[in-house]
């Protein structure tokens, strides 16, 4: 049994990861801004009140680890702008960077010294961010804030690896969630599943690529 911190758990992807990793028998910790029904019922240790945008907030995580360590943590909260060139508000781009980019990682470093020997980080991304795969333009915020997270997650992935800890970063798909209207190709349940097949397989030889859920190799 591994003791599981999720962000963004109270629905989508990060609901699905909760209630899938409970079910085989792991403690979560669910961190979110405020709670859901399906949340409340998933059996999972419930930290409202976070706000992935505010550190001061990252206190009400930290101090539900005095007795315990985190095996493993999942940066999974994140937010979505739909800017183009004809509608480019900075504000709204900024709140992407300090959501999708700058909270995983100060999170991950804030939390380092509860964070169990041997332990994973897991940073769900996308393969918008990548520049490679880049064939529509658009979506300047998003796009750039999880290049910026797939950027900071190899520097986190070098950098812990003296430590023991194996960061992955991953693409979990294009998921049928709130974020996108319920468009998308594949469930938030399957994408779950994927994702926690790929988190199992984490280690420090694989430590640091990335990779959709499905396993495969994506281009920076």
């Amino acid at each position: 049994m591994a003791n599981v911190l999720i962000t963004g758990a109270n629905r989508g992807i990060g609901l699905a990861l909760t209630q899938q990793l409970i079910q085989r028998g792991d403690k979560v910790w669910a961190a979110c801004r405020h709670s859901s029904p399906e949340l409340d019922k998933s059996g999972a240790t419930v930290i409202e009140g976070v706000n992935m945008a505010d550190p001061l907030t990252y206190d009400k995580i930290k101090t539900l680890f005095s007795k315990h360590k985190i095996d493993v943590l999942i940066n999974n909260a994140g937010v979505l702008g739909a800017e183009t060139l004809d509608d480019m508000d900075a504000n709204r781009i900024m709140y992407q960077f300090q959501v999708n980019s700058l909270a995983p990682v100060l999170l991950t470093q804030y939390l380092l010294p509860v964070l169990a020997a041997q332990a994973k980080v897991a940073m769900i991304t996308s393969r918008m961010g990548s520049m490679s795969d880049n064939a529509s333009g658009g979506y300047y915020g998003y796009r750039m804030s999880k290049a910026a997270l797939n950027a900071g997650s190899v520097s986190l992935a070098k950098d812990l690896k003296q430590q023991g800890i194996a960061v992955a970063i991953l693409h979990p798909g294009f998921v049928q969630t709130d974020m996108v209207g319920g468009a998308g190709d594949i469930s938030a349940e399957v994408a779950a599943t994927q994702l926690i097949g790929r988190i199992d397989e984490l280690n420090l030889d694989n430590s640091g690529q990335f990779l959709h859920a499905n396993g495969e190799s994506l281009p920076w």
